[in-house]
C-alpha cells in the first residue's frame, strides 16, 4: 500500500495512515466489481490524506486515545472527502483525477452519482459504529451541509466579475476548509479533550483549510504561461473565478471584461492573455499575501497548543508549514 512520500519523515503517522486507507478499502463492497475497482483506484491514486492525518494528530491531545476508533473516524472523514471529489468531477465533467480516469468518464454520470452517494453511506456507517457520542455524527452532517453550501455558493457566483474576497472566503470555507476543521475537531473531541479545546482545534483546521485552498489557486496560476490549462482553463470557461483572478479583476475590471465576457467560448489564447493580465495586476502576489495571513494565523494558534511527550504540536506545525508554503 503506497502512502504519499510526504509522510516518510513521520513513521508512526504514516503507519496509521496506512491503516486508515486499508479500512477504507475494506469498507468498499459493491456487487458491481468494476465500479468497486474504480472507487478503489481513486482511493489508491496518491492523495495526500491530509484530513485523516490531522484527525490522527489532534487525537494525540486526548486522554483516552483508542486507536481502532480513531482510525475508523479518520477513514470516515477521508471517505467523505472522496465522495465530494467524485461529485466535483461530475460537475466539472473532468476526465481524470490524480491521473486516474474519473468514474463519470469511465462509466457514466449516473454511475458516478450513485458511487458518491454510496461513499456517504460508508462514511456514516463508520461514524455510527465508532463515534462515542452523537456530537461527531451531528458535526459531520453539518459539515456535509457546509460543503454543499460552499459548492452552491460557488455555482451561484459563476461569471460574477464583482466577486468579493469575503464572498470567495465564504465559499471556500464550506467547500474546502470545513473538512479540515471537522477532522481536527473530531480527532480531539472523540479522544477525551474538552469541548473548548476541540473547538479551538476546529478553528485551527478552518484556517488551514482556507489557506490550503488559496495556495491551490495560486499554484494553478503560477505555472509558466505555456503550461496553463486544466484546471484553470476549465474553471474560467465554467465561470469559476479563484483568488488571483478575483484580486486582479478588482484592480482593473475593464482590462479583463472583453475576455471574460466570452464565457464558455473563451479560447486558449484568451486564457494566456488573462494569465498575463493577472501577473500585470499583481493578482498572484495579492493572493499570496492573503494566504500568508491565514497561514500565520494557523501557525500562531498551533504554537499555543499544549506540549506532549511525543512532540505532536511540533509535528502539526511542521506539516502545516510544509503544505501551506508548498510550491507543488
Amino acid at each position: 500500500m503506497k502512502i504519499h512520500a510526504m509522510w516518510d519523515k513521520y513513521p508512526d503517522l504514516k503507519h496509521n495512515l496506512e491503516k486508515t486507507q486499508a479500512l477504507m478499502e475494506q469498507s468498499i463492497r459493491l456487487p458491481d466489481k468494476q465500479i468497486e475497482t474504480a472507487i478503489l483506484d481513486l482511493i489508491r491514486s496518491g492523495g495526500k490524506l491530509l484530513r485523516p492525518a490531522y484527525l490522527l494528530l489532534f487525537s494525540e491531545f486526548g486522554k483516552q486515545q483508542e486507536m481502532n476508533k480513531t482510525i475508523a473516524l479518520a477513514s470516515a472523514v477521508e471517505t467523505l472527502h472522496t465522495a465530494t471529489l467524485i461529485h466535483d468531477d461530475i460537475i466539472d465533467e473532468a476526465d481524470t483525477r490524480r491521473g486516474v480516469r474519473t468514474l463519470q468518464h469511465k462509466f457514466s454520470k449516473d454511475v458516478a452519482v450513485y458511487a458518491g452517494d454510496y461513499l456517504f453511506v460508508v462514511c456514516f456507517k463508520l461514524l455510527a459504529k465508532y463515534s462515542s457520542s452523537l456530537r461527531s455524527i451531528q458535526l459531520n452532517t453539518n459539515s456535509m451541509e457546509s460543503v454543499l453550501l460552499g459548492e452552491i455558493g460557488q455555482m451561484s457566483d459563476r461569471y460574477n466579475l464583482d466577486l468579493s474576497l469575503d464572498r470567495y472566503i465564504q465559499n471556500i470555507s464550506g467547500k474546502t476548509a470545513e473538512l479540515f476543521a471537522v477532522s481536527c475537531f473530531i480527532g480531539a473531541y472523540e479522544n477525551g479533550t474538552t469541548q473548548q479545546f476541540a473547538n479551538d482545534c476546529r478553528e485551527i483546521g478552518k484556517l488551514i483549510g482556507i489557506s490550503f485552498q488559496i495556495v491551490d489557486d495560486i499554484l494553478d496560476y503560477s505555472q509558466k504561461s505555456e503550461m496553463i490549462g486544466k484546471p484553470v482553463l476549465e474553471d474560467i470557461r465554467q465561470g469559476v473565478y479563484s483568488l488571483p483572478l478575483i484580486l486582479a479583476v478588482q484592480k482593473n475590471q475593464d482590462a479583463f471584461l472583453p475576455l471574460l465576457m466570452k464565457k464558455e467560448t473563451i479560447t486558449n489564447s484568451d486564457i494566456q492573455q488573462i494569465h498575463h493580465l493577472i501577473i500585470e495586476h499583481n493578482g498572484i502576489e495579492a493572493a499570496r499575501s492573503v494566504a500568508a495571513d491565514y497561514t500565520q494565523k494557523a501557525l500562531k494558534k498551533i504554537a499555543r497548543l499544549p506540549n506532549t511527550a511525543n512532540n505532536t504540536k511540533e509535528t502539526i506545525y511542521d506539516v502545516t508549514e510544509s503544505i501551506l508554503n508548498r510550491t507543488f
